[in-house]
């Protein structure tokens, strides 16, 4: 992971669903009771999550997922669909995006 210095923002990622992509997500996962019961709570707790963060002085950036990908990506490396892989997930993502993929 780079290191965060003062030429460089940090930018933090946070996996982002639309209404349908978010149902989908709930039938997928591992961990359906980590999640909130309905889309406008998940949603606003994200928002949340988005003001706090923000107000810590850090850039957050929506990272709009598709959970077929993230299923079939999850697939691909053995791992669960779960809290933790969706965080590797949009990690990787953000480094495709920022151009730092791994090699």
């Amino acid at each position: 992971m780079p290191k965060h210095t003062p030429d460089r923002t940090l930018i933090i990622g946070l996996a982002w669903f639309d209404r349908k992509q978010w149902q989908r997500l709930t039938e997928a996962v591992e961990d359906r009771n980590e999640l909130d019961d309905t889309y406008e709570l998940w949603k606003q707790s994200a928002l949340d999550a988005v003001q706090v963060i923000e107000r810590q002085g850090q850039t957050v950036e929506l990272v709009h997922v598709e959970v077929e990908s993230l299923v079939s990506w999850c697939k691909e490396k053995g791992l669960p669909v779960n809290g933790r892989s969706r965080a590797e997930y949009v990690t990787q993502l953000m480094q495709r995006r920022h151009g730092q993929t791994k090699a």
